[in-house]
């Protein structure tokens, strides 16, 4: 049977791009999808369009030419505030440098998004209790986070606190920009464990890029950019 436009979570039609007032990079999706529930890795160098892809996919930047579905939802024909709406409820992100605010606390940092996400927050009784359960279900002290600074936090902790934050509400689909990057072996491995579990658990699609081959062999289906993206230096 073929893939309907309801089961995929991402996808990417005849896309052209190039960012506005700079004439150094143009990048090229011809096809690209994602199915529902899928956890797909993304591999590709420094320089290679990962995040240019990712911030097409989150609505964040817009292409001159072609399509980008997200849930079904057409971003292109959305206006700016729209998308700023659909992303605050439909994607969780993670972020390569966390952009956790430094001097609110952990447990404030986890339900930011709630505020900017009413469809988000509707699925949950008691929003407080729900970042405790995550963060515990993510290896944090309950107690730590609750009173800790996020700027208080070593870097592995910030780490589960950004993913407790892309995770709280129940996203539909959570992007993960190389978070695993300031991490040893070894914690990288367990981090990304929590975060399949938290994935599943939410039912949730999950993409993530990362220049790290070594990460890859957890996930349903592993891409190199290459594979879907053309890159090249855009006209003068």
């Amino acid at each position: 049977m073929a893939e309907t436009t309801e089961e995929r979570a991402i996808r990417l039609r005849d896309v052209s791009f190039a960012w506005p007032g700079r004439t150094g990079f143009t990048l090229g999706v011809a096809e690209f999808s994602v199915a529902a529930g899928e956890k797909v890795f993304l591999l590709g160098e420094s320089g290679s369009g990962k995040s240019t892809l990712l911030s097409l996919i989150c609505g964040i930047a817009q292409p001159q030419t072609g399509g980008v579905e997200v849930d079904g939802a057409d971003l292109v024909r959305m206006s700016g505030p729209k998308r700023d709406r659909f992303r605050a409820n439909r994607i969780g992100v993670i972020f390569q440098m966390f952009n956790l605010l430094p001097y609110a606390s952990a447990l404030e940092n986890i339900l930011l998004p709630l505020a900017f996400a009413p469809e988000r927050r509707k699925t949950i009784d008691d929003p407080r209790a729900e970042a405790l359960r995550l963060t515990a279900a993510l290896g944090l002290d309950p107690g730590l986070v609750g009173r800790a600074r996020a700027s208080e936090l070593s870097i592995g902790q910030q780490q589960r606190i950004a993913a407790a934050r892309a995770l709280i509400g129940g996203p539909r689909l959570v992007i993960a920009d190389e978070p695993t990057s300031a991490l040893d072996a070894t914690a990288q491995g367990a981090f990304i464990d929590l975060l399949m579990r938290q994935v599943a658990a939410a039912g949730a699609t999950l993409l993530m890029v990362s220049h790290d081959a070594r990460l890859a062999e957890r996930f349903d289906r592993v891409l190199d950019i290459a594979e879907i993206a053309a890159t090249g230096r855009a006209a003068a």
